[in-house]
């Protein structure tokens, strides 16, 4: 290294001698001598949309979905003794669940501000419009996930080493100014601003539709009003009004897509291509089989729907050797199942004693949902933004519009999966319109009377319908109820059967998680003394409830 830096300040100093008289610096000429110093907005978005879901480097949503996913039990680890099984937080120095982190500083990052600022200046609007909306929801996720994070006013400034922290609310503020901000450009179509043109960059997302993109734009407004119902200023209103402009039909559903041309690069992060659910002998935690809190919510075990079979099982879920829905508890790991009663891996591989594994098959024509190379990968759909509204309308006194709502949230899920997500669902479980209507006619799951809709209901549909793409929406659910919160107008739990690990990690003090930690690798190493402010030093720092949970 020493020798390299020395062989650059002899080619600076043997430039000044011989160049003496010009008037530009060496470092104002070639400000990179590697790359060019400015890039087409046309290429910069594609690498942020990809990230949005999980990129080539294997960061992203995606990445810490994994982790997070055995918060809500969307699944857990097929090993015995998972530490995120039993709502521990990341710890020593480790970079685990902060993909997120990395995603909103780095992956879109300084590229997104690059990409507006240019695209002002080409008065590109669109392009402009697209990143205010991605900066949007990139901070909301951060501040969702992690509470408290780098002042918004700080965050991107280069000229700093160390960060203060600001608030989770002045996040949210800064989230919404994003999106009026994204309106306004997105509106304006005139001077470059084409549908052609935004295509270039936005082959993976919208294909360049702005009336797309707003309703996405939007659907972040709606949660970021929802997610404070906790709250005396919560304004149902406001919700309404949002999820009204926002994404109510699938075909406006925001989706990441993948070329899937068999390299890793441009396949779904969860394809057995990518590799990325990991092998139960090594132990890891990234190792996942379905939790037994879906299977028994989806195959009637589950006592808010009694006795339901749930046709969309077959779709999300993986059966057994006994042909049934069974799934794993925290920390249990596959081995406390019968052999029979071991579910297959989320790629089709049959588990057994002999071979406790979940080795990537050598293609995905076994596998369904978003375990395929080529699934598109959803990051907000109609059906979240009807779940939302129902509460919405529920929470406001308006039963008989949240049960419209509630079932054309339904509804909408059923469609989705029939059409986006029907590859090798066996030809005996496929979906039809009568099975749909079957389900949707079940007074059990639809009640006959508004005044019977209950908040359960609308939850649990809800964690149906988000299951594993929408898992960070489903842990703001999740702790907005505070897991096991009662629904006033039943006496009973929101989230109903829903258990705490039956042993927390020792960190948690007692405590369930309601943050993750920031990430090591930057705020741990060169930010310790904002940490220390803010509290995020002490080892149970993952159960401080974050502020849009609160009242």
């Amino acid at each position: 290294m020493k020798k390299y830096i020395l062989a650059i300040t002899a080619i600076a100093i043997t430039t000044t001698v011989f160049f003496s008289s010009c008037t530009k610096k060496i470092d104002e000429a070639y400000a990179n001598p590697n790359a060019n110093v400015r890039v087409p907005v046309e290429q910069l978005l594609p690498p942020i949309i990809s990230t949005m879901a999980a990129n080539s480097a294997g960061h992203g949503v995606l990445n810490d979905i994994r982790f997070v996913g055995k918060y809500v039990q969307n699944f857990l680890m097929a090993g015995s003794g998972g530490q995120y099984d039993q709502m521990g937080g990341t710890i020593g120095a480790s970079d685990n669940a902060a993909s997120i982190w990395r995603t909103h500083f780095y992956d879109i990052g300084q590229n997104c501000v690059k990409m507006i600022e240019w695209a002002q200046e080409e008065k590109k609007w669109n392009y402009a419009g697209v990143g205010k909306a991605i900066q949007a929801w990139s901070w909301l996720c951060l501040s969702d996930y992690h509470g408290e994070v780098i002042d918004v006013n700080e965050a991107f400034n280069p000229s700093k080493l160390t960060f203060t922290y600001g608030t989770q609310e002045s996040v949210y503020n800064h989230v919404r100014q994003l999106c009026y901000d994204a309106i306004n450009y997105l509106n304006n179509t005139g001077d470059a601003s084409t549908q052609a043109n935004l295509a270039l960059g936005d082959a993976y997302f919208y294909n360049g539709d702005v009336n797309k993109w707003k309703k996405f734009v939007y659907g972040v407004l709606a949660r970021s009003y929802h997610h404070l119902t906790n709250k005396a200023t919560y304004r149902a209103d406001s919700v309404i009004f949002y999820c009204d402009k926002a994404i109510t039909a699938n075909s406006d559903n925001g989706t990441v897509k993948f070329a899937a041309t068999g390299i890793s690069g441009n396949s779904n992060f969860f394809g057995p291509l990518r590799g990325n659910l990991g092998s139960v002998a090594i132990g890891t935690e990234t190792a996942i089989r379905q939790s037994a809190y879906i299977a028994n919510l989806m195959s009637g075990l589950n006592n808010a729907f009694p006795g339901v079979t749930d046709p969309r099982a077959i779709y999300l879920l993986r059966t057994n050797a006994n042909g049934t829905f069974r799934g794993l508890t925290p920390s249990a790991g596959q081995n406390a199942l019968a052999i029979n009663d071991r579910p297959e891996s989320f790629w089709g591989v049959p588990q057994n004693v002999t071979t406790p594994n979940n080795t990537a098959p050598g293609n995905d024509n076994n596998c369904r949902y978003v375990f395929r190379n080529s699934s598109e990968f959803p990051i907000m759909t109609a059906s979240e933004i009807l779940f939302i509204k129902a509460e919405a309308l529920f929470r406001s006194g308006n039963k008989p519009g949240a049960l419209a709502a509630y079932q054309t949230g339904i509804d909408l899920n059923f469609d989705m999966l029939t059409t986006t997500f029907g590859a090798n669902v066996p030809a005996a479980n496929v979906i039809t319109p009568a099975i749909k209507s079957g389900f949707l006619t079940n007074t059990t799951v639809v009640p006959a009377s508004p005044a019977s809709l209950t908040l359960t209901q609308i939850m649990l549909q809800k964690y149906i319908a988000l299951y594993i793409h929408g898992i960070l929406e489903t842990w703001v659910d999740m702790r907005r109820y505070h897991y096991t919160d009662l629904d006033e107008n039943t006496g009973q739990q929101v989230y109903r059967d829903f258990q705490l690990p039956a042993t927390l990690f020792a960190n948690n003090n007692g405590k369930a998680v309601y943050r993750v930690r920031p990430r090591y690798n930057s705020e741990y190493v060169w930010n310790l003394n904002e940490l220390n402010r803010i509290g995020a030093g002490a080892l149970d720092y993952h159960t401080k409830r974050c502020w849009f949970s609160e009242p």
